[in-house]
């Protein structure tokens, strides 16, 4: 636990060390986090509304929803780092209010390059809000409350992730698409008044400092990275402005892991990379975001373009995933598992099954939703197994004292996962599509419009759902072999791990029997 002021949750807590009303704040935080994390998916479920209403392009679409990802994860570990230093109750309100203005800013846009301005400031308010909840969590618990408390924060993380296309379905029913936005609006502001009245300040004045140079450079090159991946489609992928995209990602990402390394409080220790556990467990994490946001990003679309869905029938024949990770995540299944198999075959299983259920959407599911019913079962079980193992694997690889920045990086990496996997399997959507149809169009709703006959129109729609079938299957290898390869790392770390505590042991008694004599 660090150090604390005077006003910490320990001098309000009650008899025995514990807040009196900590479950009564646990809801409120669960409440801003759960706004936070609906915004990350609930996006794309509009996205049939927003190609014409904005006439939007396939680029300004995933723009749109990764402008919010990239600012946020770009910024998650600073956030904590000053959450920490200059209090946790400051910046949750302070993120609240960001986010707010944000969601207000978003929901009144006229153009598409406005809504990812607005969409960008909104990161930064999930930034502060992302980081502080979690500090708070662990602030307010002690050891007896605390796993169950964050047990509850983690199910609600995968309710929001997955729960976004079911409510911005049904606002999209009855409002129009800003509607989904200005929701956020009287959450933030019950949750000002909330936070300032009832959570406790908290704070490590001795904190390191936050690393402003850091999260700028790995905000521009994570950002530089996804346009050329999203811009190669478009422009081509030995296009200059592509290249040079790529190119300067590249170098600012090096520059940031060299910074990272010279700098005495940086952002994230490069030097936990020495470490097979976090190595496996951090690629686990990328490619579970990776495959559960960009999954989310092509169904949404598959549900509308090609089955003809409505915004809220498509948002219902999601649910099915969210349903599947909240049941199984609240029976404690996935925990049993853990237990009884360990870490890496968990993680195998779970990725197993996230990559399965993608193969079935892809395979099954492309004219009948019973076959995508049955893939996102299978997709939401494999999210249950995988993501609370990762999450334990990055934090028992990381010190005690490091656990701030062990919740910092699982953040990160589940916000880079999620806007790389949008921009990754977008781009093979869009460069498969781009192959069979030879109408020149930004977009499927453009192609369509530009269709001149019956026939034309069969042949682009199917052309479409070539392409997201190959993108969807495509994503399912990328899971099964990333899951391998983490599970393989993972248990090579733990094989090390009980090597060096069998040498210790003997080291010990060698050590006891020469005392002895």
């Amino acid at each position: 636990m660090t150090a604390t002021t005077a006003d910490s949750p320990e001098a309000a807590a009650g008899p025995g060390g514990r807040h009196p009303q900590r479950w009564l704040i646990l809801g409120v935080i669960c409440l801003a986090q759960l706004t936070v994390l609906l915004d990350n998916t609930v996006l794309s479920v509009a996205i049939p509304s927003l190609t014409s209403e904005l006439d939007a392009s396939s680029a300004d679409i995933q723009w749109m929803i990764n402008a919010y990802s990239l600012v946020q994860s770009g910024l998650l570990l600073t956030a904590g780092s000053a959450a920490d230093r200059y209090g946790r109750k400051k910046l949750l309100t302070v993120g609240l209010a960001l986010f707010g203005v944000g969601s207000l800013a978003a929901g009144l846009a006229q153009s598409s390059a406005q809504l990812i301005a607005a969409r960008a400031g909104m990161g930064v308010g999930g930034a502060l809000l992302m980081t502080t909840t979690l500090a708070v969590v662990v602030q307010l618990f002690d050891d007896t409350e605390r796993v169950k408390a964050i047990g509850l924060w983690a199910t609600v993380n995968s309710l929001g992730f997955a729960g976004g296309p079911l409510l911005g379905g049904f606002m999209l029913d009855h409002f129009w698409w800003g509607s989904i936005f200005l929701i956020n609006i009287p959450v933030a502001l019950v949750g000002i008044l909330a936070v300032v009245k009832m959570v406790p300040e908290s704070k490590n004045p001795q904190g390191d400092r936050p690393d402003l140079l850091g999260a700028l450079l790995s905000t521009i090159g994570m950002a530089s990275v996804v346009y050329a991946i999203i811009s190669g489609p478009e422009h081509g992928w030995t296009s200059g402005q592509v290249l040079v995209s790529a190119g300067v990602g590249v170098v600012v990402l090096g520059v940031f892991a060299l910074w990272e390394l010279r700098v005495p409080y940086p952002m994230l220790d490069m030097h936990f990379f020495q470490n097979k556990r976090f190595i496996g467990a951090v690629m686990g994490a990328v490619l579970v975001a990776f495959g559960l946001g960009g999954s989310l990003f092509l169904l949404t679309q598959h549900l509308q373009f090609v089955l003809g869905y409505e915004p809220l029938e498509a948002g219902l024949r999601t649910a099915p995933l969210a349903v599947t990770v909240v049941v199984l995540n609240l029976v404690g299944i996935g925990a049993k598992l853990h237990a009884k198999l360990g870490t890496p075959a968990t993680i195998l299983t779970g990725m197993t099954l996230l990559a399965g259920g993608l193969a079935v959407v892809a395979s099954f599911g492309a004219h009948d939703y019973s076959g995508m019913l049955a893939g996102l079962v299978l997709m939401g079980a494999g999210i249950s197994f995988a993501m609370p193992a990762m999450a334990n694997a990055i934090m028992s690889a990381i010190p005690p004292e490091k656990a701030g920045v062990g919740a910092g990086i699982n953040g990160t990496l589940a916000e880079f996962g999620n806007g790389l996997g949008v921009a990754v399997l977008g781009a093979v959507l869009n460069s498969r599509f781009s192959a069979l149809v030879a109408v020149s169009a930004a977009s499927f709703p453009a192609a369509m419009a530009a269709a001149g006959s019956a026939g034309e129109r069969e042949r682009i729609a199917d052309a479409f759902s070539s392409g997201l079938e190959t993108s969807q299957l495509v994503g399912a290898v990328a899971l099964f072999l990333g899951g391998v390869l983490a599970a393989a790392l993972l248990w090579r770390a733990e094989r090390a791990d009980s090597v060096q505590r069998a040498s210790d042991m003997t080291d010990q008694r060698a050590a006891d029997m020469t005392d002895t004599v």
